[in-house]
């Protein structure tokens, strides 16, 4: 009876080892895919910045957050972009080809945008370091599009 306690005990053990090391290597793969996408996203228009998204792997999650500029051009004067609020990212969810989560949208244009919903935007990378973005609830083939690099900061 002894003995049949030990090796079930032992072969228990066995198990879990393997159990974790499978966790370990999933998670792994995981976070191997993970790092096309974590980085900080730029993209520019005119010559000036238009968003900056930043993605991070905080212990095999996602997280990050976005940043718009408004462009402006007065007559006679250059075009200027001036920074609205980092907002971060809701829900981030990457299949390994695209990036997909939502940003709240309240502060955007308020009062009238305090009680909106948040919008959905997906990232679909294009390779070496290359992505676009797209707002993933218009369905408008001319909605605007941003292109974005991979920075290196």
């Amino acid at each position: 009876m002894k003995s049949k306690l030990v090796l079930t005990m032992g072969a228990m053990a066995m198990m879990a080892g393997l159990a974790q090391a499978g966790v370990a290597q999933a998670s792994g793969a995981d976070q191997g895919a993970d790092k096309q996408i974590v980085g900080v996203w730029r993209c520019e228009m005119h010559g000036l910045p238009a968003v900056t998204l930043t993605v991070t792997d905080e212990d095999g999650s996602l997280t990050g957050a976005v940043l718009f500029y408004l462009h402006k051009m007065a007559q006679g004067q250059a075009e200027t972009a001036t920074p609205g609020v980092p907002e971060p990212i809701f829900h981030p969810s990457f299949d390994g080809k695209t990036l997909t989560f939502e940003v709240s949208h309240r502060r955007a244009h308020p009062p009238q945008s305090l009680d909106d919903a948040p919008m959905r935007f997906e990232v679909r990378l294009n390779g070496d370091g290359r992505a676009e973005l797209v707002s993933a609830m218009e369905d408008d083939p001319k909605a605007p599009r941003y292109f974005m690099e991979k920075s290196a900061y």
